[in-house]
């Protein structure tokens, strides 16, 4: 048998193809949302072929966990010895993230979509939520440990009240502040009674 009619390993994957369909996958996701949104329509906007995607993917709902999974930077643990100042940059990165034209409609449409989508929430909630939740409960154990806050606070607990005032106020704008001092104020009320 000589060389020729040995099978090739294919073609290497493209770490440009592969950004080019995760960031497709962004923008139609914040465009229609999860259930509009098809493969073909990726790999349009893409500008690669649909099998591109197949060869990396088996679903698009694994396609679109890779492409959430891409969007979060590293989650934030901050440590700066104080809680208000973690909980500033807390409120910091999140603003980085989401206070921007397609953030805004990234989060409107993961809303509507995990609202429909019980196979989708469970991929944001895996994938995006579920981490920032517990990096925010270490920064709340450490408050803990140097005595800022009670004992028996639930980090779960205000991470859900934190994300729902800071959605609120992504949706209704304050008009008297900023997005970050309202989040601020409103967390410093929340937690005004579970100082030490």
């Amino acid at each position: 048998m000589n060389d020729v009619s040995k099978k090739s390993p294919g073609r290497p994957r493209s770490a440009r193809s592969h950004q080019a369909m995760l960031r497709a996958t962004l923008e139609l996701l914040a465009e229609v949302g999860f259930e509009a949104m098809s493969i073909e329509a990726i790999a349009t906007r893409a500008g690669i072929g649909k099998t591109t995607i197949y060869r990396r993917y088996s679903s698009k709902e694994e396609l679109v966990a890779d492409a959430i999974e891409s969007m979060r930077e590293e989650v934030l643990i901050p440590d700066t010895g104080n809680l208000w100042s973690d909980i500033d940059a807390i409120i910091e990165n999140a603003a980085q993230i989401t206070l921007n034209p397609l953030g805004r409609q990234t989060v409107a449409m993961i809303i509507s979509s995990a609202s429909s989508n019980a196979k989708f929430a469970e991929i944001y909630w895996t994938k995006y939520l579920q981490p920032r939740r517990e990096a925010f409960a270490i920064v709340i154990e450490r408050a803990k440990t140097r005595k800022e806050i009670q004992e028996d606070l639930d980090p779960g607990l205000v991470f859900d009240a934190m994300s729902g005032i800071m959605l609120y106020a992504l949706i209704f704008p304050p008009t008297s502040e900023t997005w970050k001092m309202y989040i601020r104020r409103a967390l410093n009320l929340l937690l005004k009674g579970v100082s030490i």
